[in-house]
């Protein structure tokens, strides 16, 4: 599920105005520890112990023991129009493959999330995703009856919340035998299921697509016993496999698809549309099944005397099924080409609105090449169809089908569609428990997704991420361990953190740094093969990783997964050997915090001889510092960690040791700060600035995002970050005197008295122009010379705690670079295009980072002195 995770981008960004403004404040009197890192804690033998047994074992594989029930389903359900709702009838055979007899059964009701009543509504608001926006009554059941023994009864059971129990008049007997559970049942179709179903009304009609639309089997397995954590929002779907048959009646005029292959097309499909699909199912090209022109005329094969249609679909091996039907529906598809020359079918149904090339006229190529890819890097595909279906829903994965927005266009499509499509690995044939662990089905497909956009058309939307300097967000204080049950991590900005990911880097830190793309791959294929359409708990896959790959991984399964620990890995300084570089150089390092972490080194000598060493883990097994014994022959230049910025690090800047040079004799920080200000216009003409206004705009993942900056003397601020194309703001922070209001997706965030002072600085038209008073520090570090040309250095302590490092021009004067130091590591800003503006030179690009991609902020429109009003300001 993928839908709120480019406003986590925003979020994630606007976010970082708070811990840069508030950053670092300290009591002078307060000792810092100079690491907190504890070797025994970290290399503890005490870990995954007990987890172990006959079912799960330590290998990582299914134990010698180990079980699972089945459910197999038959379906027949009529989706009513008029009144907007399904009508069913399920028949479930349970077969009890488990050791035990059992008394009772559990069955999920997750319509049931919807009632006014629910534990879910409780929980989450009705304006949040999780939420219900319009509330229905659940499912009304109309007939409940068994039959064990060939003997058929009413049921006796007790509905709760979104479980029900059935109680047995005997026990299900043990080890394979089997019973039937039939319910006559029927729902309303909410409009918006929880972002998961539902329902909208396109241009040409309805759009309905059905999930969790018949009663369920709870997971009875060895771990938990019966899974009964109710459906209450964010927390997924756990599921039994079997075979699933199931018929949909609806109007004749409607398209309906659906998980699995359809079964009756001469029933339900023109012979035109039926010579299309033969043709789709030969060509690499994506082939028009019903376009435009044939939706608008309304051609359809002819139903009942009532004008219906029953549609017929089988899928095996599967743990769900989901549908969607409209009259709406343009319909195209193609032949996917899977290993050993096996082939099947990828189809796309969207109404007119988003059908061009820019949109879901891409669909079906999009499909294709995803499971494409996913098949040939990890395990075939085991459907015989795909099927991605232009709903409301954000993005939402069944088996076979997915529901992706309507309005999601280019980078944006394609990358829902594969992540939606990446679904069908984690959890769809790796079967793992989303109710309770995200991570294990979102920050793994996650993971896999980039792997796919790398590969996908040359690359048309890869976009390299610089992880080093994703530490920020990564270790940020706030965010709960990434092994959280996902009800409980509750806020959606740490959720997209910590399900998708925080998951999906550590097992790019795995792969690149810590064992290597070989062993890596080798030891995860393992881990999907062993667990192909079973029920894999977590222990099941850090023994699995541990196993294959021949290491013993359990730092780094504490340090990402059970804890929040952080990782700030820094270079103290160089040395030589008695003093001598032609005795070897003594390199210090240092592990800030509890993570530890492989170190990569660059090194670079004055004769511009470069080595790259790589250190192990075990290095740290000493304690928080260790020295390199380098076996130089001149003395060093440069020292980088990580210089492939392959591993995320809270401050980034601590990774490097460069040798500056001194500045010019006469030069200091006060002279420095006064060029720039004479740069960009002058202290008397700054300080005329009374007010300024600056609108600035960026892409993330293909969404413009709207800065509005207005800053009034004396300290009054106003920003606010919209997302235009939703017609929702997302953030809004004002500063008014001594007074200061956060607001995050609207609702009133409370700011830590400690940050309150760095954010009221922010107020500051130019900031520069204070740095001369009390309380400031400023010290002039020397002079670099890099990709930004040759730069003065200048350090600037400030009275509330911040400290930065400014980098200006030697040339123009003007400032490039910022890096602030931050509670979570360091923010670095770049600064460029400066233009005129009634006097004053303001740059019109930044550069920031976020997420590891840099992200660059152009200035749409800047004023000056426009006499803002103050009720602007007001709190």
């Amino acid at each position: 599920m993928k839908a709120f995770l480019k406003i986590c981008f925003v979020i994630c960004l606007t976010m970082g105005f708070l811990n840069v403004a508030g950053a670092q404040e300290q009591n002078q009197d307060q000792q810092v520890p100079k690491s907190t890192f504890d070797k025994y804690e970290a290399f503890s033998p005490l870990f995954m112990t007990g987890q172990t047994n006959a079912f799960h074992s330590a290998t990582g594989e299914p134990g010698p023991m180990y079980w699972q029930n089945q459910a197999n389903y038959k379906i027949k359900a009529t989706l009513d129009t008029i009144n907007h709702k399904v009508e069913g009838k399920v028949t479930i055979t349970y077969i009890n493959n488990s050791p035990y007899n059992l008394d009772f059964l559990w069955l999920q009701l997750d319509q049931n999330t919807f009632r006014k009543d629910s534990r879910g509504s409780a929980l989450y608001p009705s304006n949040d995703r999780n939420g219900v926006h319009t509330f229905t009554d659940g499912y009304h059941l109309k007939n409940v009856s068994i039959s064990m023994d060939h003997r058929n009864e009413k049921a006796d059971y007790v509905v709760s919340d979104t479980r029900m129990q059935i109680r047995l008049p005997e026990a299900l007997k043990s080890k394979g035998e089997s019973m039937d559970i039939t319910i006559d049942y029927s729902f309303e179709i909410p409009e918006h299921g929880k972002d998961r179903m539902g329902r909208f009304d396109s241009k040409n009609g309805w759009i309905y697509t059905l999930a969790q639309w018949y009663p369920r089997m709870e997971v009875l397995d060895e771990v938990d016993g019966w899974n009964t954590l109710p459906y209450l929002g964010t927390g997924e779907f756990y599921l039994e496999y079997g075979d699933f048959d199931y018929e949909i009646t609806a109007p004749e005029n409607m398209i309906v698809v659906g998980s699995g292959e359809l079964q009756n097309p001469k029933e339900v499909l023109t012979d035109q549309e039926m010579d299309q699909l033969e043709k789709a199912r030969k060509s690499d090209q994506t082939v028009m099944i019903r376009s435009k022109a044939q939706m608008m005329e309304g051609t359809h094969h002819e139903g009942d005397r009532n004008g219906m249609l029953t549609w017929h679909f089988k899928i095996n091996q599967s743990r769900d099924v989901a549908w969607a039907a409209s009259k709406a529906f343009i319909w195209d598809a193609a032949k996917i080409n899977l290993p050993n020359g096996k082939t099947a079918l990828a189809q796309s149904v969207y109404p007119e609105e988003n059908s061009g090339q820019d949109g879901y006229g891409r669909s079906t190529e999009y499909v294709k090449n995803s499971i494409e890819l996913y098949s040939k890097e990890w395990l075939p595909y085991t459907y015989p169809v795909a099927t991605n279906v232009a709903g409301h829903e954000g993005g939402m994965e069944y088996p076979g089908i997915v529901f992706c927005s309507y309005k999601s266009k280019t980078s944006s499509l394609w990358g829902v569609i594969n992540h939606e499509f990446g679904h069908n690995w984690f959890p769809m044939i790796v079967g793992s428990n989303e109710r309770k662990y995200a991570w294990m089905d979102e920050g793994f497909n996650t993971f896999i997704n980039s792997v796919d956009t790398k590969e996908f058309n040359d690359g048309e939307y890869y976009n390299p991420s610089d992880l080093q300097q994703t530490g920020n967000q990564m270790f940020n204080e706030a965010l709960d361990p990434v092994f959280t049950t996902p009800d409980v991590i509750h806020n959606q900005q740490n959720l997209g953190m910590e399900a998708y990911f925080k998951p999906s880097t550590a097992l790019k830190v795995l792969r690149n740094t810590v064992l290597g793309k070989d062993r890596f791959d080798y030891a995860f294929k393992t881990y999907i093969k062993r667990w192909a359409f079973k029920h894999p708990a977590p222990w099941d896959f850090f023994n699995t990783m541990n196993s294959v790959s021949g290491e013993d991984l359990t730092w780094f399964w504490k340090g990402w997964f059970m804890n929040n620990w952080k990782l700030d890995q820094a270079i103290e300084g160089v040395d030589y050997v008695d003093g001598d570089p032609s005795k070897g150089a003594l390199i210090k390092l240092l592990n800030k915090y509890k993570m530890p972490m492989p170190v990569t080194l660059k090194i670079t000598d004055e004769n511009n001889t470069t080595k790259t060493v790589k250190l192990p883990v075990e290095i740290w097994m000493t304690g928080p510092e260790y020295v390199y014994n380098y076996p130089s022959n001149s003395r060093i230049v440069s020292v980088e960690i990580d210089p492939n910025h392959e591993v995320p690090d809270l401050n980034p800047d601590n990774n490097t040791f460069t040798k500056l040079m001194e500045a010019p004799v006469g030069m200091d920080a006060t002279k420095v700060i006064d060029n720039y200000i004479e740069a960009i216009g002058g202290r008397k003409v700054l300080e005329a600035v009374k007010d300024i206004s600056i609108t600035r705009k960026e892409m993330i993942q293909g969404n413009e995002i709207v800065f509005d900056i207005k800053k009034k003397k004396p300290g009054k601020m106003f920003l606010s970050v919209s997302l235009p194309q939703m017609n929702r703001t997302l953030a809004k922070y004002i500063v008014n005197g001594n007074e200061v209001y956060a607001e995050n997706n609207g609702q009133k965030q409370e700011i830590p008295e400690k940050s309150k002072p760095g954010i009221m600085s922010q107020a500051a038209i130019f900031p520069e122009l204070n740095y001369g008073q009390k309380g400031y520090e400023l010290k002039l570090l020397g002079m670099n010379m890099d990709a930004d040309g040759k730069t003065y250095v200048v350090q600037v302590n400030t009275p509330y705690g911040q400290s930065k490092k400014i980098y200006f021009s030697a040339d123009s004067g003007l400032k490039i670079k910022e890096e602030v130091a931050t509670d979570n590591g360091a923010a670095v800003n770049r600064f460029a295009d400066y233009k005129n503006v009634d006097g004053v030179k303001i740059p019109y690009t930044e550069m920031t980072n976020n997420f590891g991609r840099e992200v660059k902020m152009t200035v749409d429109e800047v004023t000056l002195n426009q006499n803002l009003e103050d009720s602007i300001f007001k709190i």
